[in-house]
């Protein structure tokens, strides 16, 4: 039998999670908005490329190693801000957080950890991480929160956009989902003991406190009030990437929020290439939705991308393992990567350069 662990076989490793976890807390992190046709066009768009390998390349040596906002990492692979890590395993964004160091790769943590933002610090102090923010109607706590995470050695903030109100998400209302007892945002604004009740469960309730009314002013709101470089997650078009660079945004990440907040949107591999030619050389671009293979990963920098960022495959590891799952999904993914990378005949990540795809992507490129 196949081992539900092995990074190699990540629909195995799911299926593992689904026996594990209760129906609501799986549909909850499989799930997406309405009929989920984003969910499944993110997985469809990386598989569509198809690679054009060099050959005759000495590759005996292939290095993964780049940087991110200036921190040196081994892999070009990041852990997608996602929430509520407790519900997959006890040890929470803990184990998430010291399973990416241990792979070597960067970690996002989510404003709607169910653990502080000083927890998670301490549980991989010496590698690099970047702090998640929904920017909530209670500005002042919301200047509170970056500043600590700042002051607990975040590297840079992570401005998502692409939530002014919660997407429809039909597996969450048909389940009336509610967090686990016990189970509560670590980070949440501060409210009167009944509203915290509500809050401390209910998701839809959580998500209404965040501001609808953003603009790009909040990115230089943000770096100010942290002293931190932000990065604005949620971004499909060239334009929208251009606005964020000029209000002073440190990288963008094309993302379509993994499916779950409009449906029938553009995969994030089919708008990548979009927003890496406006950027140009001005900024660093990241991209997620439907990264699943080392080939995927290959794809992504060739159309632009200096990194990925992983999600649900590390919930599905932290559920079978905790960080010894974690590790072993981003180690699995980094290994194909490599071995991509040396089969088209790179061996640095700079080598990783549109004329590797196949058709109208690489000349969109």
């Amino acid at each position: 039998m196949t081992d539900p662990l092995d990074p190699l076989d990540l629909e195995a490793l799911e299926a593992a999670a689904r026996d594990q976890l209760d129906r609501g807390v799986y549909d909850y992190i499989a799930g997406g908005a309405d009929g989920e046709l984003s969910v499944a066009g993110n997985l469809a768009a990386w598989s569509r490329l198809r690679l054009r390998p060099r050959v005759l390349r000495d590759v005996a040596r292939v290095s993964t190693a780049t940087t991110l906002l200036g921190s040196e990492v081994a892999t070009p692979l990041m852990v997608a801000p996602m929430a509520y890590h407790r519900m997959a395993h006890p040890d929470g964004e803990a184990a998430s957080a010291a399973g990416a160091a241990a792979a070597g790769a960067l970690y996002v943590c989510s404003t709607q950890a169910t653990m502080s933002v000083e927890e998670v610090a301490a549980a991989a102090p010496e590698a690099a991480r970047w702090f998640q923010v929904y920017v909530v109607r209670d500005r002042g706590w919301t200047a509170e929160l970056v500043a600590r995470a700042a002051a607990a050695g975040y590297r840079a903030l992570v401005l998502t956009v692409d939530v002014p109100l919660l997407g429809n998400r039909l597996r969450d209302l048909r389940n009336d989902f509610r967090l686990p007892t016990g189970l509560k945002p670590a980070n949440a604004p501060p409210a009167g003991a009944a509203r915290q009740r509500e809050l401390a469960s209910d998701v839809l309730a959580q998500a209404g406190q965040f501001d609808p009314s953003l603009t790009p002013d909040t990115i230089g709101w943000l770096a100010e009030r942290s002293g931190l470089p932000v990065v604005v997650k949620g971004v499909l078009r060239g334009d929208d990437a251009l606005a964020c660079l000029d209000a002073g945004a440190a990288a963008v990440a094309v993302s379509n929020h993994g499916g779950r907040q409009l449906d029938t949107v553009v995969a994030t591999a089919d708008a990548l290439a979009e927003v890496a030619a406006a950027v140009g050389d001005r900024a660093e671009v990241y991209v997620d939705g439907g990264i699943r293979r080392g080939t995927d990963v290959v794809k992504a920098l060739a159309l632009g991308a200096r990194a990925v960022l992983v999600g649900r495959p590390v919930l599905w590891g932290l559920t079978a393992a905790g960080a010894a799952g974690v590790e072993r999904v981003l180690s699995g993914l980094a290994g194909e990567l490599q071995l991509a990378m040396a089969l088209c005949g790179a061996t640095g990540l700079g080598q990783l350069t549109p004329d590797l795809l196949a058709g109208p992507d690489a000349a969109r490129s």
